[in-house]
């Protein structure tokens, strides 16, 4: 393997680097010969970025994707604004370019999440743009005990899906409430009809979660990413007066329903900024992570940008609360 520039802190694996044989060697081919390589590397290191490939388009992706032997999940209870490219594959999240994502693991605010999760640059953009990740393990080691202690009986995340936020109709994929609500059942999410016809919903998810083959434990949550600190302060302050702090599109709160500190959110996003490698994207990459051994990002960019996204193999929790 070769070397990758990137910034790491002291220590971090992240990501294994594969490339070819030779330059521009198909990607499929690289699952045939190298699939035991790779999976293992995801498997401990938590990540691969297969660069030098050839991926000549979304289809490749998505075999090289559909190849590891799990079908592709479709992007159910989203949070964020997608569109789908083809069967199982989707744009990475549709948020200005001007706005980072903060750090998280894909769907770590349900209580059913893919393992695996593939990105493929189509196009890098000439400033900005990258994917950061972390290892979710570090994460945790680096956590203050007096916040681990805090989160271990979960997070509350309470959503309300209307004109500020994405509307349940796309969350859930169904204009019938009737859906929603068996959606809700069986994921064990309580849910609340509103006078006008809006929708909240409630439920308390995991903060830190055992990685099922690894054993290892993982910090494994979004209420940083959820909690109404995440929004810009003159945002945050015109919603709560517009309409008021139990209406806000989303919020999180510890697992009792007690407010989360703006201040602790503040030392889980230090953590998580001290955890952080990122490396430039180059057109044709292929990053493959572990989603609960691997938190990603996005950072701002100027210009030109299209990463697109696949997901699979699904894991969960129900019945533990």
């Amino acid at each position: 393997m070769g070397t990758l520039e990137r910034r790491a802190p002291e220590g971090s694996l992240l990501p294994a680097l594969i490339e070819p044989e030779t330059f521009g060697e198909p990607l499929m081919d690289a699952l045939a010969r190298r699939r035991g390589e790779i999976e293992t590397l995801v498997g401990t290191v938590g990540g691969v970025l297969l660069r030098g490939f050839d991926v000549p388009d979304a289809a490749a992706f998505r075999a090289f994707a559909a190849g590891f032997g799990h079908p592709l999940l479709s992007y159910e209870f989203g949070s964020t604004p997608r569109s789908e490219v083809g069967a199982g594959v989707y744009t990475s999240t549709e948020y200005p370019a001007h706005q980072s994502i903060p750090l998280h693991n894909e769907q770590a605010y349900t209580r059913e999440w893919p393992m695996k999760i593939w990105f493929h640059c189509v196009t890098a953009s000439p400033e900005g743009g990258e994917t950061p990740i972390a290892d979710s393990r570090a994460v945790l080691r680096r956590m203050p005990p007096a916040i681990r202690a805090r989160f271990e009986p979960g997070i509350l995340y309470v959503r309300n899906y209307g004109d500020f936020d994405v509307p349940w109709q796309k969350v859930f994929n169904t204009t019938a409430p009737a859906d929603v609500e068996r959606y809700c059942s069986a994921n064990e999410i309580r849910w609340e009809w509103q006078p006008d016809g809006s929708l909240r919903t409630t439920q308390r998810c995991q903060a830190v979660e055992t990685h099922p083959r690894a054993g290892e434990a993982v910090w494994f949550n979004q209420a940083h990413l959820f909690h109404a600190s995440n929004l810009p302060p003159e945002v945050r302050e015109s919603l709560e007066d517009l309409l008021g702090v139990e209406n806000l599109p989303r919020n999180t709160f510890f697992a009792d329903g007690s407010p989360i500190p703006d201040g602790l959110l503040d030392e889980v996003r230090a953590v998580l900024d001290a955890e952080t490698v990122s490396f430039r994207w180059e057109a044709g990459d292929v990053l493959m992570l572990d989603n609960m051994l691997a938190a990603h990002a996005r950072s701002p960019f100027r210009g030109p940008r299209k990463v697109i996204v696949a997901m699979a193999e699904p894991h969960g929790n129900l019945g533990r609360f």
